[in-house]
């Protein structure tokens, strides 16, 4: 493995290339796993302790360090352990948990079920608490691992290939190959757990299991013991190497904390992730050269090396002959991987055309959207209350599963917003702006009209008088996003598929059960 020096000179020229969509990607990771969870804390996208609860109040919206300090109060007979720690090293402490760990990981979302199922009524819990337990589960395992995978994935092509999309975090999904990757990150996280109890062996552990989802992601058809045995061979002897490279980032890390995070998010994450990607192609060339047993795992040679126009122009024949998924609308793009010569390919299916996210929209189409959107919303947010906090929210306006103001952002987003569409980080930027502002009108609408508290998020950080957060406009603006660019137009795809009069049937009868559903709530509310 090359120096230290050698190595983080090459990965900044790496994430220099492609600066803004390295930020990016590292951006969506964070905000879709738990990745960074430093980076998120700050971004309020769970409650931070405000200091030592005297009576455990239920599990709704509590940050980490407080569901830790309710288990050792709930456990703990008699006085409390917790209340003879003084109280500057207890907050402290929880702040430092609240910084370093996430409120979507799963052992926060055991621990927070367990608090519900002994503060709260089991009988009408338990239910909810073991749904949100699974949830939270398959969320890890088909979820966060395999993205966590795609982001190696782009970080691996950016290196060569400059136009290496933000998509390519998705890729396991583009290719139907879902399930041994996510098995093998599977094992990886149980054995790391297992091992993390004898702590100096979870340290080692960890070095060792750290090349699994790079391998995956230049693989990802390669088996559980494979993957385990190359990742424990190219880091065999190279360990403590690895460890002094992450000690290195601790001071970047330290740095980023009176900057909120905000340092993490344009420099630190996209440094790191570089680093770490030379790390592996380090190891990886010397373990191929070397030709150790399993190196013809490591076959993807179009990371290291860039195909000429004559290679591709050859290529392309001879997989236009085979037929193959990509042939009707597989294209040359300058600087990007050519994937269809990759070793893993998507069923047919799976190819589509590309998605125009400035298309036009009928009349018919704008109320199915906005109540598809308002349902889609709604569904979010009860499964976000599940994992996060083992319930359902404890405030529904409306009897109907829909939120109408997902579905009003909606058809702002495609009649005002789609014509940025060209430029994703305005149309980020209009989403964030549009949802914080209805949402905090919204909210103090109905609190000065009808005295009812529509949201509540005074525990959270960066937030403006309890009715909007950072953390939340940001996830809207993620999902907005992802609306414009891909959720409308295959909705719409499907929609337009039933005969017209279908179509305004079925919008007539939405339109109906919204107005009915909204003048129940307002009758029943004064």
């Amino acid at each position: 493995m090359g120096t230290r020096k050698e190595l983080k000179k090459r990965a900044r020229l790496s994430v220099k290339q492609s600066y803004w969509r390295a930020v990016s990607v590292c951006f969506l990771i964070a905000m879709l796993t738990t990745a960074y969870p430093v980076t998120t804390t700050f971004f309020g996208f769970h409650a931070v302790s405000g200091g030592i609860l005297s009576e455990p109040s239920g599990t709704s919206d509590l940050s980490n360090s407080d569901v830790v300090i309710q288990i050792a109060d709930s456990f703990v007979p008699g006085d409390s352990i917790v209340r003879q720690i003084p109280e500057v090293v207890l907050e402290a402490g929880g702040l430092v948990i609240d910084i370093c760990t996430s409120a979507g990981s799963l052992l926060f979302s055991v621990l927070r079920a367990v608090n519900g199922f002994i503060l709260e009524d089991p009988g009408a819990v338990t239910a909810f608490l073991a749904a949100g337990a699974v949830l939270s589960l398959l969320g890890h395992i088909f979820i966060s691992n395999l993205l966590i995978i795609g982001e190696k994935r782009f970080f691996m092509e950016a290196r060569r290939y400059r136009q290496t999309r933000i998509s390519k975090i998705f890729f396991l999904y583009k290719l139907r190959c879902i399930w041994s990757p996510a098995w093998v990150m599977l094992c990886r996280a149980v054995c790391q757990t297992l091992w993390n109890f004898t702590i100096a062996g979870g340290i080692v552990k960890h070095y060792e299991y750290s090349l699994i989802p790079y391998i995956l992601a230049e693989n990802p058809r390669i088996g559980r013991k494979k993957a385990f045995y190359l990742s424990r061979q190219m880091t065999q002897h190279n360990k403590w190497k690895l460890f002094q490279i992450d000690l290195s980032f601790l001071g970047w890390k330290i740095l980023s904390l009176p900057t909120l995070g905000i340092l993490d998010f344009f420099l630190v994450n996209p440094y790191v992730a570089g680093c770490r990607t030379e790390v592996y192609f380090s190891l990886r060339r010397n373990y191929v050269l070397s030709r150790c047993a399993g190196y013809e795992y490591l076959s993807d040679s179009y990371l290291e090396h860039i195909p000429s126009e004559d290679e591709l122009l050859i290529s392309k024949a001879l997989y236009d002959d085979s037929q193959g998924p990509y042939t009707k609308i597989s294209y040359f793009a300058p600087e990007q991987y050519p994937v269809f010569l990759f070793s893993v390919q998507p069923p047919a299916r799976a190819v589509n055309n590309p998605i125009k996210a400035d298309q036009k929209y009928d009349w018919l189409s704008y109320i199915f959207l906005f109540f598809a959107f308002s349902v889609f919303g709604w569904a979010l947010e009860m499964l976000a209350s599940l994992v996060r906090n083992g319930k359902l929210p404890d405030q529904i306006m409306l009897v109907g599963p829909w939120l109408p103001l997902y579905g009003i952002c909606g058809v702002i987003l495609l009649l005002f917003v789609k014509r940025f569409s060209g430029t994703p980080v305005v149309v980020f930027m209009l989403n964030f702006s549009i949802y914080s502002v209805l949402s905090y009108l919204l909210s103090w609408l109905f609190e000065s009209g009808l005295g009812l508290q529509v949201r509540d998020y005074d525990n959270y950080f960066l937030n403006v008088n309890g009715r909007i957060y950072l953390g939340g406009s940001t996830a809207f603006a993620l999902l907005g996003c992802a609306f414009l660019y891909y959720l409308a137009p295959r909705w719409t795809e499907v929609f337009q598929k039933l005969s017209r009069e279908k179509r305004m049937i079925l919008c007539m009868v939405l339109t109906c059960l919204g107005i009915a559903d909204i003048a129940y709530t307002i009758l029943t509310k004064l």
